[in-house]
């Protein structure tokens, strides 16, 4: 058993020990697709749609989501797609599932309808069909349904009907311990009953060369003869298939074989029958045990596992060894050197013969450490490394030539003998003498790190990614640097490299790649070769050129550009090959590929290579279709899914709707990128989205036409898939409404015609009644005018006769002052007896109340009120006081007042205090303006 065990561990993961280059693996396990681990059977639809017979049901898939439909009967254990109708088979039952107008499916039951009294337990694991037939089959029985009449019959066995299978319209199925039968007239026939088909499960049937190809679980492949001979198929991989035991195949369009194991995944043979390769779970398959093997429209591999799913594409152009161990690391470099393939890692040199599809990478000893470059140059292969400059012959160092790392090595033009390197600390030349490289100098004048450099007419172009790109003028020789200068015309930049491309000096960074112009003595912008990236989608700048007059590639965001010669004129053809941020990328800026054959290429990872394929490529076309629409209302409350072939016509508050669309492709480094457009509402395209869906929400109402299209790679979809749905005008704005609204104005403009008009009524009535009011107001402001007139002379008496009042009381004064004056230069006299008289008249002039009755009158005539009001304020006032008043009425100061009473100014401020009391005034209030006041 051990022996046995290690056969088939050797067998089967003989390419996991040497290496494999696997195609890409898609992987969809439980938690993904959302359903039971165990996966029993996979079918297509005309659409590209995937079914997968499930534990939990029937599971569909679009590309993009999976939807579950659940079985009535439980676990699914068979599906097929016959005319664009998806059937399955699961636990005693079996039916069809039909499309609805909501583009998802109902399940009609066949077995129900027709009534079958199923075994015990009976489970149905194969659907096949012929003619209008289709047949189910469970481990007892086959059941024979006719599609146009809806009739059946049934094939019995005795022992296990283990697999039915179709050969150019002829049923054929194995009868375990009987032999194979086949199916005709609706009974069972016996075609062979050799010892083969009794004693070991038949796997497939294929068509040979007008035989039969029979595939055994655990003895390899037999052909069966016209004349029921049974023969061993011999082929390189029978040693391989003793070994193993097979539960499901295919027979790929290719004419190749894709053997499904119970539990070392799947073996893929060619069709001569030599081993392709194997995938298993160590390079790759989520489960080791296949249930199923189908091939898809598109050539991919899907396989049903025991848990999980995995599709497998065989055709694309992407092949990958991955270095899960970590022996080999980073990609650097890689040539072909005499038969054998070389790559340089960060770990050191590796090798293999090209041709092997079965091989281990040998480590060349001597080699550990970064190796930056290979360069095959008169059948010699030079290895620029960490440690210096290594010759490698046959997978082993020939020489090594000491120096601070080697960056990369080119040959000098003119003398086919001199080789120069780009080194750590700047230049250094390479002589060959009698078949013998050594180290013959470093360039003197030059110390800088020189890893992107090229000759071109005795100048050497260097380009350092920090300090920018220098410009050296070489003696002939190659002895001494006579001038360095830095070129002005170009910026440095990250990521920038330096090559030359037919002749020309190219210096590429993420403005563009720009050309050398020896006699202008600049770098000018190529704007046809700066195609080669766009600015948004720069992630490198390094360029590469397989040969001299090859390919020149660039790594680009989610691309892989190269520019190729014409073919028949001068003009170079800019290729794009999508090239995704999923597949393993190279560290940045140390990107490398090299041609392997005409259109193979092998590109160096941060974690093994990619072999690229440029004949597998293919510009497939490919259909976009809207899955489902959803309408939920202003709450975002879901309503229901839409008939996506039927216009919509939805109320105004179901304003919220949400798209699904898809893209049925299932290559695993294929891009699907989405654009929409909504007519009526978003007139131009979007952006470019990864997202399969669209929500617009609250939309207001209108016509509008949804329009959804996809890129896949580089191309863009086939068709347009578009949806055209009216939102209704709210209530307010119904016809109905526009109708009430019409009459509603009507009636307002003949109600306001009404108003205005017994408004305009009232307006020239009352301007009438204001006419009349005017014409009273302004007569009653003529007399008001002739009353101001009136008052205006009044007040100019009253002016004058204040003036004389003023005057009066001024001469008053003056008299009495100048009588006083007389009167007391008499009394100065020494004789006055004689002056007495005068005197005496003089006194009897200055008490005279003739000034006063005069002053008096005089006064009341200015101010008649006064003497009245201050009368009847303060009754208890005399005649003086009153005279005084009248004074301080008239603003007198005492010393002016004195005169007027005949007294001294002193008895003027007497009276003035006496006044005070009588008024009872307080002590801080002034006479004066209390009176002024009055």
């Amino acid at each position: 058993m051990k022996a046995y065990y290690c056969i088939i561990l050797f067998l089967l993961n003989i390419s996991l020990q040497h290496g494999q280059e696997t195609p890409p693996i898609a992987t969809y396990p439980p938690e993904i697709y959302g359903a039971d681990n165990q996966n029993w059977s996979i079918a297509q639809t005309d659409n590209n749609f995937i079914y997968v017979a499930n534990n939990k049901g029937l599971l569909e898939y679009n590309g993009e989501t999976w939807q579950l439909y659940e079985s009535p009967n439980g676990k699914t254990r068979s599906v097929n797609v016959i005319d664009n109708i998806v059937y399955t088979g699961s636990y005693r039952e079996f039916g069809y599932w039909a499309n609805n107008t909501l583009g998802t499916k109902n399940y009609h039951s066949i077995s129900q309808e027709l009534n079958i009294q199923f075994l015990e337990d009976e489970e149905f694991w194969n659907i096949i069909s012929v003619d209008d037939w289709v047949l189910f089959q469970s481990l007892k029985r086959i059941y024979a349904w006719n599609k146009t009449n809806d009739s059946y019959f049934t094939i019995k066995s005795d022992s296990v009907i283990y697999k039915i299978f179709k050969i150019k319209e002829t049923i054929y199925f194995q009868s375990v311990k009987e032999g194979l039968f086949k199916i005709e007239n609706g009974k069972s026939k016996l075609v062979s009953d050799n010892t083969i088909f009794k004693n070991n499960y038949l796997v497939n049937l294929f068509s040979f060369n007008n035989e039969i190809l029979a595939q055994t679980e655990e003895n390899g492949f037999y052909i069966l003869n016209s004349k029921n001979e049974l023969n061993k198929w011999m082929i390189p991989a029978n040693e391989l298939l003793s070994e193993l035991s097979i539960y499901r195949s295919s027979r790929l369009q290719d004419g190749s074989y894709v053997l499904g194991t119970r539990s070392n995944g799947i073996i893929h043979l060619s069709h001569e029958g030599e081993l392709k390769y194997v995938l298993n779970v160590s390079n790759g398959l989520l489960n080791n045990s296949i249930h199923d093997v189908f091939e898809d429209a598109e050539n991919n591999i899907w396989l049903a596992l025991e848990n999980g799913l995995n599709c497998v594409n065989i055709n694309s152009p992407f092949s990958i060894y991955h270095d899960k161990e970590g022996q080999l690391g980073t990609v650097y470099a890689s040539t072909i050197h005499k038969g054998l393939l070389y790559l340089g890692t960060n770990q050191g040199l590796f090798y293999k013969p090209l041709n092997s599809k079965v091989f281990k990478l040998k480590f060349i000893k001597g080699t550990e450490g970064p190796v930056w470059s290979l360069f095959n140059y008169q059948n010699t292969l030079f290895c620029g490394h960490n440690l210096g400059t290594f010759i490698i012959n046959n997978g082993s160092i020939d020489k090594k030539i000491e120096i601070n790392g080697t960056w990369k090595l080119t040959s000098s033009l003119k003398n086919p003998n001199i080789l120069v390197q780009g080194n750590y600390d700047g230049l250094s030349v390479l002589e060959n003498k009698n078949g013998n490289w050594f180290l013959r100098n470093t360039i003197d004048g030059f110390k800088v790190s020189s890893r992107f450099f090229e000759i071109q007419d005795n100048k050497i172009f260097v380009n350092h990614e920090n300090k920018g790109v220098f410009k050296i003028a070489i003696n002939e020789d190659f002895t001494k640097a006579i001038s360095v200068t830095k070129e002005p015309s170009i910026d440095k930049g990250d990521y920038s490299s330096l090559v030359k491309y037919n002749n020309n000096i190219l210096y590429s960074y993420k403005e563009g790649i720009y050309k050398y112009r020896p006699n202008e003595k600049h770098f000018i912008k190529d704007t046809i070769i700066s195609e080669l990236f766009k600015k948004l989608e720069f992630t490198s700048g390094k360029l590469i050129i397989n040969n001299n007059n090859g390919n020149l590639w660039c790594f680009s965001k989610n691309k892989l550009n190269y520019i190729s010669p014409g073919k028949l004129s001068s003009d170079l053809k800019i290729n794009s090959i999508p090239f995704p941020e999923t597949l393993p990328h190279a560290l940045t800026g140390y990107e490398n590929i090299s041609k392997l054959s005409d259109n193979k290429f092998l590109i160096g990872t941060s974690g093994g290579f990619i072999i690229l394929d440029l004949d597998k490529p293919r510009n497939s076309s490919y259909d976009i279709s809207i899955n489902s629409i959803i309408l939920s209302d202003i709450k975002n409350n879901k309503i229901n899914l839409l008939e996506i072939n039927k216009d919509g016509n939805f109320i105004n508050t179901h304003n919220n709707i949400e798209f699904n669309f898809c893209v049925p492709e299932y290559n695993k480094y294929l891009n699907t990128e989405y654009q929409y457009q909504l007519k009526g509402f978003y007139p131009n395209w979007s952006e470019w989205s990864k997202t399969p869906k669209i929500f617009f929400k609250n939309l207001p109402h209108g016509t509008y036409e949804f329009n959804v299209r996809a890129k896949i790679g580089n191309n863009l979809s086939a068709n347009v898939s578009h949806y055209k749905f009216t939102i209704a005008k709210p209530w307010y704005l119904s016809n109905i409404m526009i109708i009430a609204y019409s009459i509603g104005a009507i009636l307002l403009v003949f109600i306001t015609h009404s108003f205005y008009k017994r408004y305009y009524k009232n307006q020239r009535e009352n301007l009438m009644r204001k006419t009349a009011r005017e014409l009273e107001l302004k007569e009653l402001e003529n007399r008001q005018q002739l009353m101001r007139f009136n008052n205006e002379k009044l007040r100019q008496d009253i002016d004058n006769k204040s003036r004389e009042l003023g005057i009066s009381t001024m001469s008053i004064i003056k008299k009495n002052e100048l009588l006083s004056s007389i009167k007391k230069e008499l009394q100065n006299i020494k004789d006055a007896s004689q002056l007495k008289s005068v005197i005496n008249i003089i006194d009897k002039n200055l008490n005279n109340t003739d000034d006063w009755n005069l002053f008096e009158e005089a006064f009341n005539n200015a101010d008649k009120d006064f003497l009245k009001k201050i009368k009847s304020l303060h009754p208890e006032l005399t005649t003086n006081d009153l005279r005084l008043c009248t004074y301080l009425r008239l603003n007198l100061s005492s010393k002016e007042i004195a005169p007027l009473l005949n007294i001294s100014p002193r008895s003027v401020e007497v009276k003035r205090y006496r006044l005070r009391k009588k008024m009872k005034l307080a002590h801080e209030s002034s006479l004066t303006d209390y009176i002024l006041e009055i």
